[in-house]
């Protein structure tokens, strides 16, 4: 067996959580290989609106072996709180959900970190959450870090230390902080979380392979997000890309299978960094608004833009994206006239190639025009029922593109999805 892939291709919030949840009836295990709870997976299904941070999206489906893997960073305290609010909506996780011994945990202090260290940058922010991700991924390189294992053993001692340091490095920023309400709640929640199978996940997801059980990988945040390959520095500490599934389960190259990358219709970006459709105009606010375009965890707007091919070919290089899934093809229904950039014109030169860098002023998107299909897609079952300018807009995407969008997302309930090209 294999394991299946499933990734953002743009700069996050493609709409990764019900993509997952749709497919994970064809799986037996849905394992997350990166990220922390700064990344919110909205689900919709059954008149009701899920969000999920750290707890893979094929929760819901019931029966299904969820792992959380070691390239992830978990906190307790919000781990606590989004396991509780499922099992307050009938949702008991315990039994379903496995933990990495060798996920690393975030501090109260790497919260405290996070903040110190964005105030420090001025104007020069990056746009970070503030959940302290960046720091317990810095203590991760560092080889400074505290593991999801390390509760098992000795682990008063290795916290002090740890603390230590940090409150260290907080008093020669001159940062002021208050940890007495930060820390009690964290070590009530590290108890919680003793109540779940801690695991040595990389032995698992293989044994699984083994006994010719199917895996789906679940990314978060974005492949434009991606410390190596995105968009440098204004990124997450992680690698997004399909190659941080065998870093973040433990898993052999040779066992990727399907790599299924998702994308919107257009294009969105939260916090600061490069947008170079980026729409700050009235159709920007059009699609933000009709798209509900507000950060599922943060509730922060989203920056809304036209869609970005040069940066979605490449993103389709760096992960070897052999399905494509579109997203959010109904925020496009009322708009007269579609635009797709095509090329950048960075000083007085046409490219086709994502560049080194980025910038706003040296950026010009070229754009390919396309009719608008003017017509309500959310209650369309199948791809018969598509209007000719959409089919349209398919066809250019896939020639532009080179590989196959299979799946179609026409609103934000799990009903809302149609698969194309069946087999």
């Amino acid at each position: 067996m294999k394991v299946d892939v499933l990734l953002g291709l743009q700069w996050g919030d493609e709409g990764k959580g019900k993509v997952v949840d749709v497919l994970t009836p064809s799986y037996d295990v849905v394992a997350r290989f990166q990220g922390g709870p700064n990344a919110g997976h909205t689900l919709e299904f059954e008149g009701k609106k899920y969000i999920l941070r750290s707890i893979p999206s094929g929760i819901f489906q019931g029966g299904k072996i969820n792992i959380v893997g070691n390239g992830v960073v978990l906190d307790p305290l919000l781990f606590r709180e989004e396991a509780e609010s499922l099992a307050a909506s009938g949702y008991d996780i315990r039994k379903q959900l496995r933990i990495s011994k060798k996920a690393h945990l975030i501090m109260p202090t790497h919260r405290i970190l996070d903040q110190a260290n964005e105030a420090a940058k001025g104007t020069g922010k990056i746009g970070t959450t503030g959940k302290g991700i960046g720091p317990t991924y810095t203590d991760k390189i560092s080889r400074n870090g505290l593991r999801v294992g390390d509760i098992l053993h000795d682990f008063e001692k290795k916290y002090a230390e740890a603390k230590r340091r940090h409150e260290n490095m907080l008093r020669a920023m001159n940062y002021g902080y208050n940890m007495a309400d930060l820390e009690k709640p964290w070590f009530e929640a590290l108890e919680y979380l003793k109540q779940f199978e801690l695991i040595d996940s990389e032995h698992e997801i293989n044994e699984c392979l083994t006994e010719g059980k199917s895996v789906l990988a679940e990314g978060a945040q974005g492949t434009m997000l991606d410390i190596d390959f995105g968009s440098y520095p204004f990124v997450t500490s992680s690698n997004t890309v399909c190659a941080g599934c065998c870093t973040g389960l433990g898993i052999s190259p040779r066992s990727i299978g399907e790599v299924y990358g998702i994308f919107k219709a257009y294009c969105t970006r939260v916090g600061s960094g490069p947008f170079p459709t980026e729409l700050k105009d009235e159709t920007g606010e059009e699609m933000c608004q009709r798209g509900r375009e507000f950060g599922s965890v943060t509730g922060r707007k989203r920056r809304c833009g036209w869609i970005d091919l040069v940066a979605l070919r490449y993103a389709i290089m760096i992960n070897g994206v052999s399905r494509l899934i579109m997203m959010k093809s109904d925020v496009l229904d009322t708009f007269d006239t579609i635009k797709a950039c095509v090329a950048y014109r960075i000083d007085g030169k046409e490219v086709t190639r994502f560049p080194f860098e980025v910038t706003e002023t040296s950026t010009t998107p070229i754009y390919t025009e396309l009719p608008g299909w003017k017509t309500d897609m959310t209650t369309m079952k199948n791809e018969d029922e598509f209007p000719e300018e959409f089919n349209a807009y398919l066809s250019f995407l896939e020639e532009e593109l080179g590989v196959p969008i299979k799946i179609v997302s026409v609103g934000p309930d799990r009903e809302q999805t149609i698969i194309r090209y069946t087999e």
